[in-house]
């Protein structure tokens, strides 16, 4: 079972990244998919997480109207949009898969991914 997260780097403020959430080793599509993320000192914090099919999405009222978070089943990948980036969404962002769970929670999350770094700059 694995999750990798990609698509982090350094940005400007008001600039965009794409983050993709590749999975193998189980059948994603039976999962929903969460992104979190932490920055230095703080506690994981949800962002987004989509449904198995993808109808359904529940993004954080931090990041509502900025990301936006889609996935292709027939690539085992989740994405998160992040567009008009701002400092405080400096963070190493991580993806995880939930069977049977639809929230906000990391507890309800069965699997992990090593994060990826997003860097904001002012």
């Amino acid at each position: 079972v694995q999750l990798q997260a990609s698509g982090g780097g350094l940005v400007q403020a008001g600039g965009s990244l794409k983050l993709s959430c590749s999975a193998s080793g189980f059948n994603s599509r039976d999962y929903g998919i969460g992104w979190f993320r932490q920055a230095p000192g703080n506690e994981r914090e949800f962002v987004a997480v989509i449904s198995r099919r993808g109808d359904n999405t529940w993004l954080s009222d931090a990041v509502k109207g900025r990301f936006t978070c889609s996935r292709d089943n027939t690539k085992s990948t989740v994405y998160l949009q992040m567009d008009s980036l701002k400092p405080e969404d400096t963070a190493i962002y991580y993806c995880a898969a939930a069977w049977g769970y639809f929230g906000t929670e990391s507890a309800g999350y069965d699997f992990w991914g090593q994060g990826t770094q997003v860097t904001v700059s002012s």
